[in-house]
């Protein structure tokens, strides 16, 4: 059933990677460590304040010299967390320069490959050949322009517009006539028909 979904992906873990792991680990467990104590400091100072008011000194005085001891941890606890996370930082940046570095030879090899095929006799070549077939097309220009008419050279842009803006056909007109309206027709026959001559002009004929 597993080859049907293909292999799993395998993750390439460095020795950075895990030492950057264990550090944060043990960061973590510094501050849980931290929390524990500062809770457990809140309620030995309560203590400490419920035996002054019992008039309990001593013992007041004891528990109080105890907190003192474990502030002092605290304090050295901090100072165990602000290294480990600036190990975990060097480390990290150490990760970063690292794949800057591998970055940069792997361009400096492609730069390496692509000298080694274009050389510059190579580059020098080809500008030439590029140069040459510039002034061989701009003396092809010189020699139409010399020779087309200015109704050739209508023509051309004629045509190059034309190109331009691409073909576009009109439909067909057609070459059928139309019917004529029934109206327009009876008014037609009307216009064509001979005209009487008046009386006068038969008897004067």
């Amino acid at each position: 059933m597993g080859n049907l979904f293909g292999k799993k992906k395998q993750t390439r873990v460095t020795e950075q990677d895990k030492a950057i792991l264990q550090l944060k680990s043990q960061r973590d467990k510094l501050r849980q460590y931290q929390k524990k104590i500062n809770l457990q400091l809140e309620k030995e100072r309560l203590l400490a304040k419920q035996l002054l008011k019992n008039g309990k000194k001593e013992k007041a005085l004891l528990l109080l010299k105890k907190k003192r001891y474990q502030d002092q941890l605290l304090d050295k606890t901090e100072n165990q967390i602000s290294n480990l996370e600036r190990m975990v930082q060097d480390l990290e940046f150490a990760q970063i320069e690292r794949k800057v570095i591998d970055g940069l030879k792997v361009g400096n090899e492609c730069l390496k490959k692509m000298h080694e095929v274009m050389s510059v006799e190579e580059v020098e070549r080809i500008m030439d050949e590029t140069q040459d077939a510039i002034e061989y097309q701009r003396q092809i220009d010189e020699m139409l322009a010399g020779s087309l008419s200015q109704e050739d050279e209508d023509a051309v842009l004629a045509e190059l517009e034309a190109i331009t803006q691409g073909d576009v056909e009109l439909p067909e007109v057609p070459s059928d006539e139309l019917p004529e309206v029934p109206e327009a027709h009876e008014r037609k026959r009307e216009r064509d028909r001979p005209r009487k001559k008046p009386e006068r002009e038969l008897l004067a004929a």
